[in-house]
């Protein structure tokens, strides 16, 4: 993983009214490495989708920096370097969709900034094979699915080719299904390089973050690895949030006085630690 973080953010303070007291986002510092898949999690009005606002520069800091692989997103001469370099998808896929068919949904944006057209084909393929599309490409998207719609959504976004893609709980719409179709997409970026920055509610997706953020008030007030944050359930529950099921499960197990390792998150782990018990073996 490359040393040099691709998002920096340095006491990031902004407020939607500055005469009032009260700070959306208040004295928030946090990095990104490239390849990274960050989780950031909070009740609602904690300020994590004000967060996510900043890392391509919707929202500019009252105080503080925001720096996109060393650019100033207040510098405006580095507007249109920072929007390529980071990719934003949002909650309601209908809003971002504009097209009567798939590829040509995929396409608007890059046709928008005249890519030659060769360059857009080859683009909008290898944007609709990533985010598991290709197969709808000559469809209208008002046909498909909720997960279906938000992955053309994710690969209208990284047609653009961006090094981060932020997705501000680009899930919530979503079914189970949905939400597992855009975890694998989210995957299949991340292992492609891509940094990914998730603002989300639920658990089970943070759970296979590398890194946890957890907001409150407009402050980071946990941070680690989804082990390091969700073997502290007590804190996690002041507030105001659950953790992965798996996780609560073992804490019940562990109140039943049957030994479970803090790490279990997952099913897997779960599933791997009851199995290590069955078996009269420590897991």
């Amino acid at each position: 993983m490359n040393t040099k973080p691709m998002l920096q953010v340095r006491d990031l303070h902004f407020r939607y009214d500055p005469e009032q007291p009260t700070y959306a986002v208040n004295g928030v510092s946090m990095e990104v490495h490239r390849g990274e898949f960050v989780a950031v999690l909070g009740a609602n009005g904690c300020g994590k989708s004000t967060l996510a606002k900043h890392l391509n520069a919707i929202l500019l800091p009252e105080t503080g920096t925001v720096l996109v692989e060393g650019m100033d997103t207040r510098e405006e001469d580095h507007l249109y370097d920072i929007r390529q370099k980071v990719g934003m998808v949002f909650q309601n896929p209908d809003n971002q969709i504009v097209a009567t068919i798939v590829e040509e949904d995929v396409a608007f944006a890059l046709e928008n900034l005249g890519v030659p057209t060769p360059e857009i084909r080859t683009r909008i393929d290898e944007a609709m094979k990533m985010a598991g599309i290709y197969d709808k490409k000559d469809k209208a998207p008002y046909k498909l699915s909720g997960g279906q719609k938000q992955r053309v959504a994710i690969a209208g976004v990284i047609a653009m080719r961006p090094d981060c893609l932020v997705l501000d709980e680009a899930t919530a719409m979503l079914d189970p299904r949905g939400r597992a179709q855009v975890m694998q997409t989210i995957r299949t970026l991340r292992a492609a390089g891509i940094s990914i920055v998730s603002i989300t509610h639920y658990m089970e997706e943070a759970a296979q973050a590398d890194r946890v953020l957890v907001m409150n008030q407009g402050k980071i007030v946990m941070e680690g690895t989804p082990e390091e944050v969700f073997s502290q359930t007590e804190r996690l529950k002041s507030y105001h949030l659950d953790v992965p099921q798996a996780a609560e499960l073992r804490d019940q197990l562990v109140a039943a006085g049957l030994p479970m390792p803090e790490n279990v998150i997952t099913p897997e782990a779960c599933a791997e630690a009851l199995f290590q018990l069955l078996q009269g073996s420590p897991a």
